[in-house]
């Protein structure tokens, strides 16, 4: 059913407007949380991954238009409309292709469930650019990563804008928290990577690294890199070669490159 918006502080869109994302995902009940997926694309790759509908937030012009088939799909939810600028007013930003979704936010895998059937992981530590994680995840889906770890100073995967750079990917891999660190993984058969500039760090094409038939590739956060204490714990360290002297890539860059030279 459409609702005609007339004011910016309707309580039905709050979920859209003054909630954090902090809120949105903690409030009342964790279980119970909410995200935001922006963009018919993005919508329909939730939707296609089996995600709840709770609302849309659609302007006008594209409920006949481009927003028409996520409308059909999501069923009998509500549908609030306005046009452009009331709806830029509401949530503090112009919606790409004009859609938002809000959507219920699953509860989590166990790291177990991530790591049963997986041979390559990758365990993102404290990266807290939304764009980085999003274009490590997007990487991870098309480069063959099986699943995503993320320790929990770690930006949340399902932050709105995480999602749009993602393009969905973040519904397409599965991923999980992982509270204990990364050696925690060796209890599951994995040994692990970390991705740093040491004195003593291998080149990512070294062939024992290829030769792991369960790996982990340890990614670090954009400035400082990987704490020394995950350093020294991992079981190789690899470096990504580089000329006319840069010495790092960007995080999300960086992670590319590991993925498809640590394919299998």
């Amino acid at each position: 059913m459409n609702y005609e918006l007339k004011t910016l502080s309707d309580p039905r869109v709050e979920v859209y407007s003054t909630l954090t994302e902090a809120q949105l995902r903690r409030r009342i009940e964790p279980e119970k949380g909410i995200f935001i997926a922006e963009s018919p694309k993005v919508i329909d790759v939730a939707l296609r991954a089996g995600y709840e509908p709770v609302s849309l937030l659609c302007e006008r012009r594209h409920i006949e238009g481009d927003a028409a088939d996520i409308i059909r799909r999501c069923g009998d939810i509500p549908v609030y409309t306005g046009d452009r600028e009331l709806l830029a007013q509401l949530t503090g930003y112009t919606l790409t292709r004009g859609v938002l979704c809000a959507m219920r936010r699953p509860q989590p895998p166990t790291v177990e469930s991530v790591c049963r059937d997986a041979r390559r992981l990758v365990v993102i530590e404290g990266v807290t650019d939304t764009t980085n994680i999003g274009a490590i995840f997007r990487s991870a889906a098309a480069l063959g990563i099986d699943g995503v770890l993320l320790t929990t100073d770690s930006c949340d995967p399902l932050n709105r804008r995480a999602v749009r750079v993602s393009m969905g990917s973040v519904f397409l891999v599965p991923w999980t928290w992982l509270p204990e660190g990364a050696t925690s993984l060796h209890e599951y058969g994995f040994r692990t990577v970390a991705m740093a500039l040491t004195d003593d760090s291998v080149s990512i094409d070294d062939p024992c690294l290829a030769a792991e038939p369960r790996l982990a590739i340890i990614m670090g956060t954009e400035g400082d890199g990987l704490p020394h204490s995950t350093i020294t714990a991992a079981d190789y360290v690899a470096r990504i070669p580089m000329a006319h002297g840069v010495d790092s890539l960007n995080v999300a860059a960086a992670a590319a490159v590991a993925f498809w030279e640590l394919r299998v």
